[in-house]
């Protein structure tokens, strides 16, 4: 198992795990404080948490209302 790690390029792969994490923050912050959403609350809770990269940018286009 320590020979995966170690044959993993991080100069590549830590960026993206940095924007993740990222993304991942800023969108329970704004889905924490947000009062409407298209959609269910929860919903949007689990498709930010488990959709890893691709589940705060819908929450962002898609979740959030606009009213």
């Amino acid at each position: 198992m320590q020979e995966v790690f170690e044959n993993i390029n991080w100069a590549v792969i830590a960026p993206f795990i940095i924007i993740q994490g990222i993304l991942l923050i800023v969108a329970l912050i704004d889905w924490a404080k947000a009062d409407r959403f298209n959609g269910p609350k929860w919903m949007w809770f689990f498709i930010i948490i488990f959709v890893n990269i691709m589940g705060p940018i819908l929450y962002f286009i898609f979740g959030r209302s606009k009213h």
